[in-house]
């Protein structure tokens, strides 16, 4: 049966897409076979997987409001282990759309549970806000991976993502673990990563990930091209970091 794993984090820009799109092509690199859940509006991991955001007639929005099941919306083999639930705009309006629906924040769990045994990993990247979507996300995942950039308000929202993570547990999903913190965007010529990073670890009573992303300009680079680091640019150390946290995830190291 396969890991349900929530990429979240309520702060933007963050390196949660990036990671939700690299770490599913490198588990998939690896051999585990992968669904990439796309649940931001933006879609940004759609289509940083090279996947037209307007042209699926079924995707994740389909699914949420029970017009097609989550096997009608599953692109296959977009590249070798790696399938995907594409994402649009119209995703926007589902918090208007599951008002007064029964059971709302069990729709993407009843979906994930028709798939789960065929897949290693499903990696679900959440919108970068505390919404229905984001719930429905933590309802059905196993354990949720939050990505902080080495940056001065990089705790900023943090406790209270963290909370928000607690109440899911308690009122909705009782198995609901944090998978771990993965620090984005760090830069080894500035002070002020390492600072954050001491900072996070002393304040931070929660997992932390060996493996940290660097800033890195080919990693910038490879969504506009609609392709993962590791095929864009397999040798940067951009791809090489998701590699390694491919790994860690693998083997749940530090976790």
């Amino acid at each position: 049966m396969g890991r349900v794993i929530a990429i979240a984090n309520q702060k933007g820009g963050v390196g949660k897409t990036t990671t939700s799109i690299n770490l599913s092509a490198c588990l998939a690199e690896a051999g585990k076979k992968v669904l990439a859940v796309d649940i931001d509006p933006q879609g940004n991991t759609t289509s940083g997987l090279g996947i037209d955001k307007g042209r699926n007639k079924n995707t994740i929005y389909q699914v949420v409001i029970d017009e097609c099941t989550i096997e009608d919306a599953i692109l296959k083999n977009i590249y070798e282990n790696l399938d995907l639930v594409p994402s649009d705009v119209n995703l926007a309006g589902a918090e208007i759309d599951l008002i007064g629906i029964e059971n709302r924040e069990y729709i993407l769990k009843e979906q994930i549970s028709r798939v789960k045994d065929n897949y290693d990993f499903i990696i679900i990247d959440c919108p970068p806000s505390l919404t229905m979507l984001t719930v429905n996300a933590m309802t059905a995942a196993d354990t949720v991976l939050v990505p902080i950039q080495c940056e001065y308000y990089a705790l900023e929202g943090l406790s209270q993502l963290i909370h928000s993570i607690k109440l899911v547990k308690k009122k909705l999903n009782p198995g609901l673990e944090i998978e771990g913190v993965v620090f984005t965007m760090y830069d080894a010529r500035t002070n002020l990563s390492l600072q954050v990073v001491e900072n996070v670890k002393e304040n931070l009573n929660q997992a932390v990930y060996k493996t940290i992303i660097p800033r890195n300009v080919r990693l910038a680079e490879a969504p506009s091209h609609g392709l993962p680091i590791n095929v864009y640019e397999p040798k940067s150390a951009g791809a090489e970091s998701y590699r390694m946290l491919a790994e860690e995830v693998i083997n749940n190291k530090g976790v």
